[in-house]
C-alpha cells in the first residue's frame, strides 16, 4: 500500500464484511480490541503471517497471539486441561492470553508459534473484534499494530503514525478501553504456571484460582515464550526515565497523582485510568519537542505492576 492513502474502515456491517474479505484473502487489517489495536492476519496462512513480520520488522523468534472467536475454536488449536477451562470460563472474552500446548495437526502456520510446542490464545471482548472473528470464521494472529519496539496503539491515529503510508486498512473501533496488552499466563504440563506478561488480569486473582505461581519470567536469561517478553519494547524513540518526582532537564514530564507534569496518567492516582492512558501519554510525549521523557513514580501494586513492566521495557529502548 506504499504511496496510497491509508484506508479507514467503518465498524458497521459493510465495513466488517469488507475487512473479513481482506483477511480471508491473506491481507493485513488493523483491528481494535479492548487492550490495543492488533495487526491481524489469518493464522493458518504462512504467507499472511509473513506479512505481519515484514510490516512490523518483528524478530521471527517472537511468537504471536492467536485471537479466536470462541473457546470451541481455541480447543481446536490447543490442549485444554481443567485449569485452562476454568480460566477461559472466567475471563473469556477478555484481556487474558493463555499459553497452552499446541494441538498436533493444528492448521496454524509454524511462524505463529516461533517453533515452540505451545500456542498463545485469546478471545477478545471488543465488540468489533468479536464481530470480525465471527465473520472471518478463522483464527487471527494479531500482535500490536505498530512497528516492533514502538509504543503500542490504542487509537487508529496511533497505527497511522507508526506505519505512515505503509499502514494497512484500519477497522476503526474507537479508543481501546483497557489500554494495556493482555495478561499472559503459561499453564505448564507439570502443573506449574506463571505470568509471562502482567496486564489487566491481576496475578492475585489468578493465584486465588490456581494456587501459587512460579516466578514471573522476563526475557533476560529465559527463552521467549510469548509476546511482550523482549527486554526492549514499547519504546517512544527517546530516552525515558522512570520514578521521577520532578522532570529531568529537557524532559517532557508524565505525571501521576499529585505530580502533575506536562500530562498526567491520572490526576486522581487511579491505576486503572493510568493503564488506559499509558500509551496515549507515551505517544504524546514522543511527539513533544523535548528530547527526553520523565515519568512520575507508579505504585508497584495491582495494575501498577503491569504499568511499571511496560515503562521499564520502554526505558531500555
Amino acid at each position: 500500500m506504499t504511496g496510497k492513502e491509508p484506508q479507514i474502515i467503518a465498524p458497521d456491517t459493510a465495513g466488517i464484511a469488507q475487512a473479513a474479505d481482506l483477511l480471508r484473502a491473506g491481507h493485513l487489517v488493523a483491528i481494535p480490541t479492548e487492550t490495543v489495536y492488533g495487526l491481524a492476519a489469518r493464522a493458518d496462512s504462512a504467507e499472511a503471517v509473513a506479512r505481519i513480520y515484514r510490516a512490523k520488522g518483528r524478530p521471527e523468534f517472537n511468537p504471536l497471539i492467536v485471537h479466536v472467536a470462541s473457546s470451541a475454536m481455541a480447543r481446536e488449536l490447543a490442549d485444554f486441561d481443567e485449569r485452562a477451562e476454568l480460566l477461559a470460563q472466567r475471563y473469556w472474552p477478555g484481556p487474558l492470553t493463555l499459553v497452552l500446548p499446541a494441538r498436533i495437526g493444528s492448521p496454524i502456520a509454524p511462524a505463529v508459534t516461533a517453533g515452540l510446542p505451545t500456542i498463545a490464545l485469546r478471545q477478545p471482548a471488543h465488540r468489533v473484534a468479536a464481530a470480525i472473528l465471527q465473520k472471518v470464521g478463522l483464527p487471527l494472529a494479531a500482535p500490536s499494530a505498530n512497528r516492533s519496539y514502538g509504543v503500542s496503539p490504542t487509537r487508529p491515529d496511533h497505527v497511522l503514525s507508526s506505519f505512515g503510508e505503509d499502514a494497512p486498512p484500519i477497522l476503526d473501533g474507537g479508543a481501546s478501553t483497557a489500554g494495556l496488552e493482555s495478561t499472559i499466563v503459561a499453564l505448564r504440563e507439570d502443573g506449574g504456571w506463571s505470568v509471562l506478561r502482567p496486564g489487566p488480569v491481576m496475578q492475585e486473582e489468578l493465584e486465588e484460582l490456581l494456587g501459587p505461581s512460579e516466578k514471573l519470567r522476563g526475557a533476560t536469561g529465559d527463552m521467549i515464550e510469548a509476546p511482550g517478553q523482549m527486554e526492549r519494547h514499547y519504546s517512544p524513540g527517546k530516552p525515558l526515565h522512570c520514578d521521577k518526582q520532578v522532570a529531568r532537564a529537557n524532559s517532557f514530564m508524565i505525571g501521576f497523582g499529585q505530580i502533575a507534569g506536562d500530562i498526567s496518567l491520572s490526576s486522581q492516582g487511579d491505576l486503572a485510568e493510568a493503564a488506559a492512558r499509558l500509551y496515549e501519554c507515551l505517544h504524546i510525549a514522543a511527539a513533544a519537542s523535548k528530547p527526553e521523557i520523565s515519568v512520575a513514580p507508579i505504585p508497584h501494586v495491582g495494575m501498577g505492576r503491569a504499568i511499571n513492566d511496560r515503562l521499564a521495557r520502554a526505558a531500555k529502548g
